[in-house]
Parts: structure tokens; C-alpha cells; sequence
């Protein structure tokens, strides 16, 4: 790609940001950097042994509502063979959607299956650069998981794979129904020698962001159990940095 064409798709890009944020915001002349906010925002933090994770909520009621309409018109889910996976030889269909997004070339593999990530959608691009405005750090990839309700869900994972970025934290964002979402410790899963560690249970709710920080996937497997009582979609962007030359297949799930 010639100087030139690259300096168009920079252009349209900031124009999709630009009307991305006065759909939420109206137009604001006041404001001549649209893309970033103005005050950082406020938030928790969450330790235990080997656990280091940061909360916030990230939009507003409004934009997250925003947002929630735009993803489900832009973003296209797998189907098929492409939303199944292998266990123990025979496949399985996943308990929810999935979608993969990201810089060209990136590719999202896990138990057999490789998917290559689609190209940026305004929307994820928007969301995208809020996280990067919010927390400092830059992401290459997305994956799209949709739950659409209590009884989807996804087990005991860890995202500890080598092509991931070890500097860069996994920034989760929810848009959609409040769900629970359980960390539990390495050793406090089975074995002779379990110990006895309670699990850290959050509630992420819609419009917020969630990072987990180094070690935490390495001590720390997370699920989003199913919940009956749940009936309306859930929306979860899980933003990471992928090397490119680490990259073998592994990106799991949420």
C-alpha cells in the first residue's frame, strides 16, 4: 500500500470515530479530540494470591446501549464446522457465539479449529481505541463471544497461550445482561494437593471493563457459568496483543 492510500484509510477510520462518537454524544464543537476523554476513569482493583485485575465502568448507560445495537448488526458469527470444537476426538458445538477480529494475518486456533481474524468493524474499532484511551495499552485482536442468555456460558479456562503478549494485559468488555463471572486458583481445582483457596466472584455488568494484569492467567482459571434466571444477550469483547511471530493457535475463549 502506497503513503498515500495509507494516509485514506487513516482518515476514514478518524471519520468513523468521529461520527461513531457524536451518535452517542451529538456534536459537540467544543470538543476538538472526539476519540479521547477527558477525565481518566475511576477504578478497582481486585488481588488475591497470584490474582491482579482492574474494574471499571467504561461507557455509560446510553453509549453502552449504543454500542450493544451496533454490535449485533455488524458483527458476523461463525457457523458450522467453524462454531464447533474437538474434544476427546468427536465435536461439540460451543454454548454460545463466536466471532474473531483483528489486524490482518492474526489467526484464532483452539482444540483443532484455526480461524483467521475479519477485519475491524467501526464499531469494535471504536470500542477498541476507548480501551487503549482508558488503560494505555494498544491491541491487535478480538474475540467476539455472544451469550444469548443465562444458559450459555463457558467453562474453566485459562488465556495463558505463548503467542499472547506477556506485557499486555487481556482487557474484557460486557455490553448487554450482568453475569457472573468466577475466578477460581490452579491449585485449588483437584489433586492430591489441593489447597483450600476461595474462588473471586465478580459481577460484570453492562458498559464495563475488566483487565486481567500478569500473573493472573497464569495462577487463575476463569468461567461464566450458566445462570437459568438470566433471559436477555450478553456481549463480551475479550481485547488482546498477539505476537505475530509466537503465533502457533491457542487463543481460547473469554
Amino acid at each position: 500500500m502506497e503513503k498515500g492510500e495509507n494516509a485514506h484509510v487513516e482518515e476514514s477510520r478518524d471519520e468513523r470515530g468521529k461520527e461513531m462518537y457524536e451518535a452517542v454524544h451529538g456534536d459537540d464543537d467544543d470538543d476538538d479530540d472526539v476519540k479521547e476523554f477527558s477525565h481518566p476513569i475511576p477504578w478497582r482493583k481486585i488481588e488475591a494470591e497470584g490474582l491482579d485485575c482492574d474494574y471499571s465502568l467504561l461507557f455509560s448507560k446510553e453509549e453502552a446501549d449504543m454500542l450493544f445495537s451496533r454490535l449485533e448488526e455488524e458483527v458476523e458469527y461463525f457457523t458450522g464446522d467453524k462454531a464447533k470444537v474437538q474434544v476427546y476426538g468427536k465435536m461439540y458445538s460451543v454454548p454460545r457465539q463466536q466471532a474473531t477480529y483483528g489486524d490482518e494475518g492474526l489467526m484464532y486456533s483452539f482444540s483443532g479449529v484455526h480461524l483467521l481474524a475479519k477485519e475491524w468493524t467501526p464499531t469494535l474499532e471504536y470500542i477498541r481505541d476507548a480501551v487503549t484511551n482508558a488503560t494505555g495499552h494498544t491491541f491487535n485482536f478480538v474475540l467476539v463471544n455472544r451469550y444469548k442468555d443465562g444458559q450459555d456460558h463457558i467453562g474453566e479456562h485459562r488465556d495463558d497461550e505463548r503467542e499472547l503478549d506477556p506485557t499486555c494485559p487481556i482487557a474484557s468488555v460486557t455490553l448487554g445482561a450482568t453475569r457472573d463471572f468466577i475466578f477460581r486458583h490452579k491449585d485449588a481445582r483437584c489433586g492430591s494437593n489441593k489447597r483450600h483457596i476461595e474462588p473471586v466472584k465478580l459481577e460484570l455488568s453492562h458498559g464495563s471493563l475488566l483487565l486481567m494484569n500478569s500473573p493472573t492467567n497464569s495462577n487463575w482459571y476463569h468461567s461464566l457459568p450458566v445462570r437459568k434466571k438470566v433471559k436477555n444477550p450478553r456481549i463480551n469483547l475479550t481485547f488482546r496483543r498477539i505476537v505475530k511471530n509466537r503465533q502457533r493457535g491457542g487463543v481460547k475463549n473469554e
